[in-house]
């Protein structure tokens, strides 16, 4: 049986997050990026805990976990991907980037959205910063598969592949040094 109060607070706890999700692309396009990066972090806390595999607080007191439509549920996953791709857009335009939550953010929105493509342009742009070339090449190949003309993402595949190849070429010296 259905608890219509619950179904209630689920649709007005959706509403909300996409209320919320609306004030923070509006703070985005005026500049306003740490204004957005809170309101996006109030559009997830309206949604934490009504995704269909996260388990219900409430259970622990014997309430039955509120059972979503799949509109809902689609839209709930929809949202977080946004919030997600959007946080990690905001933390990109910061004086002193802070790069792992960036991957951390554009990970979870490739979770849930493997082929998304600014996410995988961001992932790549984050490791490309924290030092892994290889996962950073990963990355932006990907997105470059499907923005193959995007300024942005042949310039980070261009000092990814030139990263690894000085490494390589290194290691090469290198090794060559030591069999001698």
């Amino acid at each position: 049986m259905e608890n219509k109060s619950c179904m209630g607070d689920v649709t007005s706890r959706i509403e909300q997050a996409l209320h919320y999700k609306a004030e923070g692309n509006q703070c985005y396009r005026e500049g306003h990026y740490q204004r957005a990066i809170g309101r996006y972090h109030r559009a997830l806390m309206q949604l934490r805990g009504l995704e269909t595999d996260a388990p219900s607080p409430l259970q622990a007191f014997g309430a039955e976990k509120v059972k979503l439509s799949k509109e809902q549920t689609e839209l709930i996953e929809d949202t977080q991907a946004t919030c997600y791709n959007n946080l990690a857009a905001c933390l990109l335009q910061a004086e002193e980037v802070n790069y792992e939550r960036v991957k951390d953010y554009s990970l979870k929105v490739l979770q849930k959205q493997p082929e998304n493509v600014k996410a995988l342009y961001r992932a790549g742009v984050a490791f490309h910063h924290l030092g892994d070339q290889e996962r950073a090449l990963h990355y932006l190949t990907k997105a470059a598969r499907r923005l193959p003309n995007d300024a942005n993402v042949k310039k980070y595949l261009q000092l990814t592949e030139s990263k690894l190849n000085s490494y390589y070429q290194h290691e090469k010296e290198m090794y060559r040094g030591i069999f001698k």
